[in-house]
């Protein structure tokens, strides 16, 4: 099993914030989960917090997830498995102080689910 970690541009704005010693913590923490993936899943998912989606989603589940890094340091990221093609992509989107996890889930959760979120208010207000 592939490992591919990616992360975006804000992702690595919001590293470059860090002091050096948050920034090695969020990358070791980081690879850590990566590395364990392929032989311990379920242990990797229990470092996980699932991030709630917002209601109107018509039961879709998110693959947003909180990594703990320490006390107020924290990384939001995708974990979407690929049987298909053998891998696991960890998508790091942000890492943020606690008093900022709020307003950076709801911006990333609204970048990732506008279309579905469009689309179920176009159905409801067409119905």
């Amino acid at each position: 099993m592939d490992i591919l970690i990616e992360s975006t541009r804000r992702f690595e704005k919001d590293l470059a914030k860090l002091s050096e010693a948050e920034k090695a913590a969020a990358i070791a923490k980081i690879n850590d989960c990566a590395s364990l993936f392929p032989t311990h899943k379920a242990d990797v998912y229990r470092k996980l917090r699932r991030l709630r989606l917002p209601s109107n989603l018509n039961g879709y589940e998110s693959s947003l997830y909180t990594l703990r890094v320490s006390r107020t340091l924290k990384v939001i990221l995708a974990v979407d498995e690929d049987p298909i093609f053998g891998q696991v992509i960890f998508t790091l989107f942000r890492v943020v102080k606690d008093d900022e996890l709020n307003k950076a889930y709801q911006d990333v959760a609204e970048s990732l689910y506008q279309d579905l979120l469009h689309h179920n208010l176009a159905t409801a207000q067409i119905s």
